[in-house]
């Protein structure tokens, strides 16, 4: 049981106690001078309490053999109580601004990472898949969100729209910002505060209307996605190519052991700069299939085996999972 719970304990057997005593004294004194409930319950509360009025009627010697108990006892019960109260209150609030802070520096010494702004349906998936990719990110959400205890997520609460709340989630440091807000306004605004503070951003925005695309590309986003036209796509080559569909979503679905389709930069330093594909041997040596090379002039789709490998390409990988971790380190210069 943790300390929360053992303080949540203490408040109930404070509130049992409470209650014991009111009903003790209220009875007591009912039974003992003979006066009615509503007097015996006043009587009661204001002992307890140490307000003292004045006594409701003059007690007998039995009665204030019984004040004195219950005073004793009631007075202690009412400090307990009291106690316990002040402590849940104030640890509650001095939890509550350690785990801001908290999350405020992890933020702080994040790098190149990834803001998302809005953790509704599409957001929630877009983190999701960074997650598994195990790439940094925090989200900006303006509404409540509700964890599941062991979710690590670090989550900004207020309006993505804000300078401030951009500056606050490291923009300075990032690497990229994901907007799927619920407005293409809003998504407008966020991309200029975005672009305005961080000049290299990589900006990916969700466009509901196909008008407001241009607008977004115009005011600085690097790429539109319309969920709209995606998904009519997605469904109508459903059922005109089937299987072409099926490759796609098994060769792009995270979490697949199996299959991956992947981005793998090439770095300076790398044992692939400067070899033609066949002279790589990452298919006969991996099983690795590159199906595009993203190089400075352009993306050259199904690259023929005597393209060389430069510096600074992006190969378009399909393979293995492992056996692309593989190719990633040796394309790191690793």
């Amino acid at each position: 049981m943790g300390k929360k719970d053992r303080l949540k304990g203490k408040i109930g057997l404070s509130a049992f106690l409470l209650f014991l005593v009111l009903a003790t004294g209220t009875i007591g004194y009912t039974l003992i001078e003979g006066w009615d409930l509503f007097d015996s319950f006043y009587m009661t509360l204001i002992t307890m309490t140490t307000i003292g009025y004045t006594e409701v009627h003059s007690l007998s010697k039995a009665g204030r053999s019984f004040n004195i108990s219950l005073i004793i006892f009631g007075v202690g019960v009412v400090a307990y109580t009291a106690n316990n109260l002040i402590r849940f209150v104030l640890e509650g609030e001095i939890q509550k601004a350690m785990g801001r802070r908290k999350v405020e520096k992890m933020i702080q010494n994040m790098k190149e990472h990834y803001i998302v702004c809005g953790y509704g349906r599409m957001g929630s998936i877009i983190c999701r898949e960074l997650k598994s990719d195990k790439v940094p990110f925090v989200v900006i959400e303006k509404e409540p969100v509700v964890l599941d205890a062991d979710d690590d997520t670090l989550i900004i609460a207020g309006d993505a729209t804000k300078d401030d709340l951009l500056k606050e989630a490291n923009i300075d440091a990032a690497k990229g910002l994901i907007s799927v807000l619920s407005s293409d306004a809003d998504n407008l605004y966020v991309v200029l505060s975005a672009r305005g503070l961080n000049a290299g951003l990589q900006i990916v925005v969700r466009a509901g209307d196909e008008d407001a695309e241009l607008k977004l590309l115009r005011a600085g986003a690097d790429r539109v996605v319309s969920p709209y036209h995606i998904g009519g796509l997605s469904m109508a080559h459903s059922v005109l190519k089937p299987s072409v569909v099926e490759f796609i979503e098994v060769a792009t679905r995270g979490g697949n052991l199996n299959l991956q389709m992947e981005e793998i930069v090439v770095r300076q330093g790398s044992k692939y700069v400067g070899l033609k594909l066949d002279e790589s041997n990452i298919g006969r040596d991996l099983g690795i299939i590159i199906v595009a090379i993203k190089k400075a002039e352009g993306m050259n789709v199904n690259p023929s085996s005597k393209t060389i490998v430069e510096a600074g390409d992006t190969l378009i990988a399909l393979g293995e999972w492992d056996k692309l971790t593989i190719l990633e380190e040796a394309a790191q210069g690793a």
